[in-house]
């Protein structure tokens, strides 16, 4: 498949600046969009043809993965890679079972940006070989956490992080009981009481450090 046409979200405009001369580099000809959060994101997929699609996790309003699931029911063959400061065994699996065409942390070298596109040309998944091995391992050593909903998963991150209900509530544009539905089922996959454990329960899993607090 040749790349003509990419759309590139990313909430920080430098990031987004930075990606694109690396795109430019490699594809002079292509035709590439940039937007900054998840709801643009998903209008742009469903106007026009795209060829593939490079989106950040964390954005504004609905979450990278919500506009990754949304963009797979509107066109299931439209590759997209997720790009993250999150580490790979943190959100990777997640991603790719949501339909990701590969998943890349942030911090790694430019040259590998251009390799998982060109794999993912190919019609095949970008993963890391690290990644290939919790694969392996997923369904024999899952943590608590990997047993949540991505929209769980979500809810829990953001209480871990000191947000509130409401807080919550907005950032996900979702209704107050809803997100305390999804506490409720987060408190009991994990076996937690209060707000507090959940955050021990993050530091101590690496899902958010203490300058996330």
């Amino acid at each position: 498949m040749d790349i003509k046409r990419i759309i590139l979200a990313d909430d920080h405009s430098f990031v987004r600046l930075g990606i694109i001369q690396i795109l430019k580099d490699e594809y002079p000809y292509a035709e590439i969009t940039q937007v900054g959060d998840a709801e643009s994101l998903i209008k742009e997929v469903s106007r026009h043809p795209w060829d593939l699609v490079i989106s950040d996790l964390d954005m504004p309003g609905r979450s990278g993965l919500e506009a990754l699931e949304q963009i797979k029911m509107l066109r299931p063959n439209l590759p997209v890679l997720i790009l993250s400061i999150y580490p790979e065994d943190l959100y990777a699996l997640r991603v790719l079972k949501a339909g990701a065409s590969g998943y890349l942390n942030k911090n790694s070298a430019p040259d590998e940006l251009i390799v998982a596109i060109q794999r993912i040309a190919l019609g095949k998944k970008y993963i890391t070989p690290e990644i290939a091995e919790k694969f392996l391992d997923f369904d024999t050593d899952k943590k608590p956490h990997e047993l949540l909903s991505n929209r769980e998963f979500e809810v829990f991150k953001l209480l871990a992080s000191g947000k509130t209900v409401s807080q919550v509530a907005e950032m996900l544009s979702i209704a107050l009981t809803t997100v305390s539905t999804h506490r409720s089922r987060v408190m009991e996959k994990l076996n937690l009481s209060t707000n507090s454990d959940l955050t021990r329960y993050a530091i101590s899993n690496h899902i958010i450090s203490d300058i996330d607090m």
